[in-house]
């Protein structure tokens, strides 16, 4: 192709820049960075399952030295992605500098003083998926192969970060775990202890969501809102539905709204579709579905 032909497509290009949307923006420096972000998450992974994850091929003379080297690699670029964060979301516009790096020191040092809290969360989940699978050989298997306890694991760091007011990231990091796992789960959801997702595959979770504890959901579960169309206006409605104790949820059941809740101890059954409350200790399954059954040697039945 000749020089002069790639000249004209780049000034089409840039041309089509110069038209002041939001996806016009030049900056490239002005958001977080995700591999960046990416990056902090497998080593905060690291962080939090010392004796599962591992840094390359480093040795180190101690374990405080390990964790010493990957605290202050982490702390160092998360203060700097928080601060870019900062400068990028318009509630900070007016701050200075200055402002925005004390602010990102300040919540930096809050997310890793919250983060014995979150290990004691996570040890109740692995135990909570341990036992609750019996194809499960080992405590070391769920760890380093579930899905469920992967997405859950992120989802509950960036949940901190997310209640610290940090803007973006959370959202990134919980979306990359998506995308690895296939559980959607809104850093916002609220989730107790002893929770365990099974398989995992399609799951959903919204952002203001509320889970208690010893909840176990199997996959293609969506704890959704009922619906949406007012968009932005609907912003800080309680829309997703809360999950008491002790609830069982299976494959490809949907419990939306806002309003609804799901009584402790109630078991959902697959394929459900819950737009209103469940009382405590409820059993729901669909009863009216048929199936019909074909052989070329006898004739189709219902059952």
């Amino acid at each position: 192709m000749e020089d002069k032909v790639i000249a004209r497509l780049v000034e089409t290009v840039m041309a089509d820049y110069e038209k002041g949307r939001d996806i016009d923006r030049l900056d490239l420096f002005s958001q977080p960075d995700r591999e960046q972000v990416l990056d902090i998450i497998r080593k905060l992974l690291i962080i939090v399952f010392p004796g599962y994850y591992r840094d390359g091929v480093y040795k180190f003379f101690s374990d405080r030295n390990r964790v010493s080297v990957l605290m202050e690699d982490v702390i160092f670029n998360l203060r700097r992605q928080v601060r870019i964060a900062l400068a990028f979301d318009e509630k900070n516009a007016g701050n200075s500098e200055a402002e925005q790096e004390e602010k990102a020191e300040a919540l930096c040092v809050s997310f890793f003083e919250r983060l014995p809290q979150v290990r004691a969360l996570l040890a109740t989940d692995v135990e909570a998926t341990y036992e609750g699978d019996p194809a499960a050989r080992d405590v070391a298997e769920v760890i380093l192969s579930y899905p469920g306890l992967h997405a859950t694991c992120i989802n509950r760091m960036a949940h901190e970060l997310y209640l610290l007011g940090v803007p973006v990231i959370p959202r990134m990091m919980t979306e990359y775990a998506h995308g690895a796992t296939g559980i959607d789960i809104h850093p916002g959801a609220t989730i107790g202890k002893y929770f365990m997702i099974d398989h995992g595959t399609g799951v959903v979770i919204g952002e203001t969501a509320e889970i208690g504890e010893h909840v176990k959901i199997y996959q293609g579960v969506t704890i959704g809102a009922l619906s949406t169309r007012g968009g932005q206006s609907l912003r800080g409605v309680k829309r997703h539905p809360t999950i008491e104790d002790r609830v069982t949820i299976y494959s490809g059941a949907s419990i939306l709204g806002g309003e609804t809740v799901i009584g402790h101890d109630a078991v959902i059954g697959s394929n459900v579709f819950i737009t209103s409350s469940v009382k405590p200790g409820t059993r729901v399954s669909v009863s009216t579905q048929e199936l019909e059954y074909k052989n070329d040697s006898e004739a189709s039945f219902k059952a």
